[in-house]
This record gives C-alpha cells, sequence and structure tokens, in this order.
C-alpha cells in the first residue's frame, strides 16, 4: 500500500529533448527508491494540466512509461495517479495492468478515476460526457477491472460497457492494489469504500477530517472495516538543501508560467498550493498533514524533481517523518 509516493507530473525539464527524456525520468524513479519511497507514480494524460504548463509541454503515455521504469527500479510500486477511466476500454485497462504486474515482477498497482480534464477529450477524441456518465462508466470499470485482476471471469451488461467472461491470462504475479483518486465526499469516497483498498485525497488540508468522516460513513453503511483502506494526501512540494535554493526553483517555475512569485497575491496562491523550504521546513508542514489522520504521502516535485537529488531528498524527509 501507498504509504510514500513519489508522482511525476511532468516531463519537460531543462535542455533535455525527447533523446534523453527517458533517463531523466528514470534517474527520478531511481532516486525515490534510494530515498525510501514506496511507489513511483506518474500522471495518466495526453496533454499537460493548465497548473503545469502549456498542453504542448511533453506528456508520455503512462503505462508505457511505468513498464520501462519498470526494468530500472526494483522495489517501489508502480502505477498511475491517477488513470483517467474514460481513456481505455476497462477490459483492455485490466489487461495493461496485468502486464506491468508482470514485467515488473509483482509491483503494479492500479490507481484509478472517473476523469476530468474536458479540454484533452474534445481534443483527442476521447468520450467525455457528463459529470454522471463518468462516474457510471467508473463503477462499471470497476466491475469488470476488479473480478479480472483477480483471475476472475466477469460478465457485465452494462449502461456503457459489456464484457462476457472476460479472460485475463496470465493472471497477475500478486494481488494487485485499487487505488481510487479523488476528494468527493458523495460519489468518489463511497465508491473507495465499496471497491479500493487504498484513497488518495487531492483536496486543501484543511478539509481532510470532513473527507475520513465522509469515508467512515460510507463504510459503515457497506459493512466495511474502514481500516482496511490506507489514505494518503496529495502534496506539491519543492524542497531543496537549502530554503534560498528552493525558493528560488519555485521562484523560476513559477516565473517560466508567466507569474511573478515576486507579487505577494501570486505567492500566497502558490504558498498555498506548494509546501517549499529546506528538509526541515517540509519535513514541518508535511508532518501536520500526517497529523489530520491520513496513513500517508504522496507527492511531487514538479519545479525541481529533474535533478534527482531532490528527489532523494525528499524521500529521506519524508521517510523520517514516518518513523518519528
Amino acid at each position: 500500500m501507498t504509504r510514500l509516493g513519489y508522482q511525476i507530473p511532468n516531463f519537460t525539464y531543462p535542455g533535455v529533448g525527447p533523446d534523453g527524456l527517458f533517463e531523466a525520468v528514470a534517474r527520478q524513479a531511481e532516486a525515490a527508491e534510494r530515498g525510501g519511497f514506496d511507489t513511483v507514480l506518474v500522471m495518466d494524460h495526453f496533454y499537460q494540466l493548465p497548473a503545469l504548463g502549456p498542453p504542448e509541454n511533453y506528456m508520455v503515455e503512462c503505462y508505457t512509461m511505468l513498464a520501462a521504469l519498470s526494468q530500472r527500479t526494483s522495489t517501489v510500486r508502480l502505477g498511475a495517479l491517477v488513470t483517467g477511466n474514460t481513456y481505455r476500454n476497462p477490459a483492455l485497462l485490466a489487461k495493461i495492468v496485468t502486464a506491468l504486474d508482470i514485467v515488473s515482477s509483482g509491483r503494479a498497482q492500479l490507481g484509478i478515476g472517473a476523469g476530468w480534464f474536458g479540454v484533452e477529450h474534445d481534443a483527442l477524441g476521447f468520450e467525455f460526457g457528463t459529470f454522471t456518465d463518468r462516474f457510471e462508466k467508473l463503477e462499471e470499470a470497476l466491475q469488470i477491472i476488479l473480478p479480472m485482476l483477480r483471475d476472475e471471469r466477469p460478465t457485465l451488461d452494462g449502461k456503457h460497457y459489456t464484457v462476457s467472461g472476460a479472460v485475463n491470462q496470465p493472471p497477475p504475479v500478486g494481488r494487485i492494489p485499487v487505488m481510487i483518486g479523488g476528494s468527493g465526499e458523495r460519489k468518489t469516497l463511497r465508491l473507495v469504500a465499496q471497491y479500493a483498498d487504498e484513497s488518495n485525497l487531492t483536496c486543501p488540508p484543511d478539509e481532510i477530517p470532513r473527507k475520513l468522516d465522509a469515508l467512515a460513513a460510507h463504510c459503515e453503511r457497506l459493512g466495511r472495516d474502514r481500516r482496511e483502506i490506507t489514505v494518503s494526501a496529495q502534496r506539491s512540494t519543492c524542497i531543496a538543501a537549502t530554503h534560498d535554493q528552493a525558493e528560488a526553483a519555485l521562484s523560476r517555475y513559477i516565473g517560466e508560467r508567466g507569474m511573478d512569485f515576486g507579487d505577494p497575491a501570486v505567492r500566497q496562491m502558490v504558498e498555498a498550493l506548494v509546501v517549499m523550504g529546506d528538509p526541515d521546513e517540509v519535513g514541518e508542514q508535511l508532518s501536520a498533514v500526517l497529523a489530520l489522520g491520513v496513513d500517508g504521502l504522496t507527492c511531487n516535485l514538479a519545479a525541481n524533481g529533474h535533478d534527482p537529488e531532490n528527489v532523494e531528498l525528499l524521500g529521506e524527509t519524508l521517510t523520517k517523518l514516518m518513523q518519528a
């Protein structure tokens, strides 16, 4: 289960073209493993998200990248944070995740969500549908994918998907854990309670206690032991050996996106979203998140994760928190 996850959210790095891109990503995964992360995760998108860059920034297909990273790592679990269900037929997704488990010797996990990035869907021809459509699709998909991952043969004649005795051979090496991402109290957390091993919360920290209460209520109603579910919180970070180095990296990154980190309003907005500083500062802020009741953290380093030293430093910092 994910206690410390390192997410790679972007693939556009200073001075790195397509020919050097995989090595740059692999070095991050290797550093995450050395630093104590138990899971390495990549985003499942085809266009970069607006908060991280323009749509033409590099974005590598998720599962191809994860399969390659499995050959450069040996202990970390590998998954998406999170797969957009709308991008793939669910039976195909079950086969893809199973293949990842086989090539990684049993280290795959499935992170999945309903899908939300409409611009990407419209541009590339993926059916988007309504909010209700997407959550109906996600639940039907789980009713197909989970049995296939458990070496069963599901049959479903659903509103959105149909399978008949779906075979998944060879089966996974081990039991692939399932994480559902998102913080919606009525739909997403109900699906977590009913289907998932893990929940990844993407809400502001002050909302975490309410989300945990909502999850517990769903579990109680469904007869599920809440303690069976690992809950992690997602936080964007920018760590460096010194505060000044971290601030310089974040300032550069924000500047590349047309914003001035020296503007008080911009700084306030960014600092509400990004945990920044030296190891002591980052540790203190993330310790406060853990104290809210989550079991672990998933963190990214969008501004300076292309330097593996920062990835390893973040892992070491979080490992100390978990051991405290």
